[in-house]
This record gives C-alpha cells, structure tokens and sequence, in this order.
C-alpha cells in the first residue's frame, strides 16, 4: 500500500539523499540519493555510480542496502528507513524487498522507471515476500528539478 503521508517524516534524512544526489550529479551520474537510517542514525548514504564503478546495479539503493548490511553483519535491515530522492526501479525494489527494509520514503515518481507506484508496483504483487511501508513525494520538487536540470544540461551539451 502506498502512503503520502507520514508523521514520522525528516526533513533532515530527505535532505542527506539530496545531498548524495547532488554529489552524483557532480560526478556525471544520473541524480539519485539514498541514505539508510537505523534508529534515527544514517548508517549508509550513496548517489548513484553506475558510470564509475562500471557496475548497472551501482545504484543509490543497491549500495546503501550493501554498506549497512556488511555494517551491521546482516542480510535482514529490519529495523532501517530507506530515503532516496528518486521512485526506485524493479531492482532497486526487489532489493528493497529482499532486505526487508521497514519504511522506504521517496521523493520524484518516476512514470517511465518506477516500480512501486508506476511501471510493475513491484510491492502488489502476490509474489512479493516483503513490502515495506512506502511515502511517497517528500521533497519531490527538489528532487524533481535536480533530475530536470541534469537532464537539460545534457541536451544542451
């Protein structure tokens, strides 16, 4: 089930994944940040390194979900929020799910990659072994004109 809103929301942790973003987009990634909260601490944050570890599945999820599992000496991130400024992919989702993350917040929809609002809805399907609870559209403005602007100063190169 997807969620607009949450009570529990921090400005601060959004921010962190815009942060990484930022920084992804400074490095020629595609911008898109994630960090990985545990008991209102990060214990991970990333931007997207698909371009420079050579790597399709060096997305901003993937190596947060990867950092605070061998941080933690865990598979399970039963415990943790994921925040990430963009709707995660099929892969990004299954890995979510597969973690069994607890809460994932996300920023910008994305109509044509999405997975949990748009495209599959990876978390609907009956198949799915774990969904977490999901907020969407927190800082989706800001995260919305990062991926806008990165992707015109592209165009316009």
């Amino acid at each position: 089930m997807v969620q607009t809103t949450n009570a529990k929301y921090s400005d601060t942790f959004m921010a962190a994944a815009l942060e990484q973003a930022e920084l992804a987009a400074q490095r020629g990634e595609v911008p898109v940040g994630a960090v990985l909260v545990k008991d209102d601490e990060i214990i991970a944050r990333n931007g997207n390194r698909t371009l420079e570890l050579h790597d399709p599945t060096a997305h901003a999820e993937v190596l947060v979900i990867r950092e605070a599992c061998a941080t933690l000496k865990t598979q399970r991130l039963t415990d943790c929020d994921l925040y990430v400024t963009l709707e995660p992919c099929p892969m990004c989702a299954a890995a979510i799910s597969f973690a069994r993350i607890r809460r994932l917040y996300f920023g910008a929809g994305d109509a044509k990659g999405g997975a949990v609002e748009h495209g599959t809805r990876f978390y609907a399907h009956p198949t799915c072994h774990h969904t977490p609870d999901v907020y969407s559209g927190l800082s989706e403005t800001k995260a919305s004109e990062l991926l806008k602007k990165f992707f015109q100063l592209r165009r316009d190169q």
